[in-house]
């Protein structure tokens, strides 16, 4: 069985992507949230992005040869910006720490 064929991978997938267009669209009023509100939200980017960081080294770590044409996909893509994969989530997390810090000076 393909890596792409287990339920459990195409359950994972469908969640993740669901639950990223929502906090994208809950995002989009983020400069309106309250301190308790951006702190909630900021929680639940870092756990989506842990989810994230996961399903992808599943990807990494699978023989499946689609599993690994998506890894080299996404490098391909992230090194058209001149970024690799691990740089990108170097980023992600950046950005988070700093929208923290900005809500800690809040008060």
């Amino acid at each position: 069985m393909g890596f792409f064929d287990s339920d459990i991978v195409q359950q994972e997938a469908k969640q993740l992507f669901e639950d990223y267009q929502s906090l994208m669209e809950l995002g989009n009023g983020y400069g309106k949230f309250d301190r308790e509100g951006k702190k909630l939200f900021i929680e639940k980017m870092e756990e989506m992005m842990e989810r994230y960081r996961i399903f992808m080294k599943r990807f990494e770590l699978s023989e499946d040869f689609m599993a690994q044409m998506t890894v080299e996909q996404l490098k391909t893509q992230l090194g058209q910006f001149g970024i690799t994969p691990q740089q990108m989530f170097d980023q992600m997390h950046y950005t988070l720490e700093r929208m923290k810090a900005d809500v800690e000076s809040q008060s």
